[in-house]
């Protein structure tokens, strides 16, 4: 058990091109690669937009960034996108592109982040500060966007989250490996 697992370890190489994270495993199946992806992205509450198994695609929809209190989340990487998620709205979109390159099954993966820009309202006075973003009364806060505020608001890029892109492949490098174990366990019953 313990020699598959280590056999495994040593035969896996990731590597980072340009904002893509890249794992490299032998022996392994395509298959199950888009498989343990799909599962892995799902547990992370990612929702899978297109699933391609005859190009080795996998794109999901965007996901808005875990606040302090979603402790169950594990799509914040670092304490920098910890920190960002929580002071601004923050979404990811995750793509894994699976491909037989010589004798090695290659799972990349790309995440892109991108952060929520809101215009601001002109305020008159410091006692409508709250009315800066939004309709809001001093009572009760909340988003409404004008029809100015709404053709100004967009998502501005912030780029490729590549710890978080790690971490997606460590997991998915994990699930191949344990399928990889049973099935060698099989075999030998």
């Amino acid at each position: 058990m313990f020699a598959v697992l280590l056999l495994l370890a040593g035969c896996a190489q990731t590597q980072q091109r340009a904002g893509i994270m890249q794992v490299c495993i032998a022996d392994a199946n395509e298959i199950a690669a888009m498989q343990a992806g799909e599962v892995t992205l799902g547990e992370m509450l990612f929702v899978i937009d297109k699933a391609d198994v005859e190009h080795g695609y996998i794109s999901t929809q965007p996901l808005v960034g875990a606040q302090f209190f979603e402790f169950w989340r594990s799509d914040n990487v670092g304490a920098r996108n910890w920190a960002q998620a929580n002071l601004h709205s923050i979404r990811r979109t995750a793509e894994l592109n699976v491909s037989q390159q010589k004798n090695k099954l290659c799972i990349s993966c790309q995440v892109r982040m991108q952060r929520l820009s809101l215009p601001e309202r002109e305020v008159s006075s410091t006692a409508r500060a709250y009315m800066m973003f939004s309709k809001s009364t001093s009572r009760m806060q909340r988003v409404e966007l004008g029809p100015e505020q709404r053709k100004r608001a967009g998502w501005i890029d912030l780029g490729q989250d590549d710890k978080l892109a790690g971490k997606i492949l460590e997991r998915v490098e994990k699930k191949l490996a344990a399928q990889s174990k049973t099935v060698q366990d099989k075999k030998s019953l």
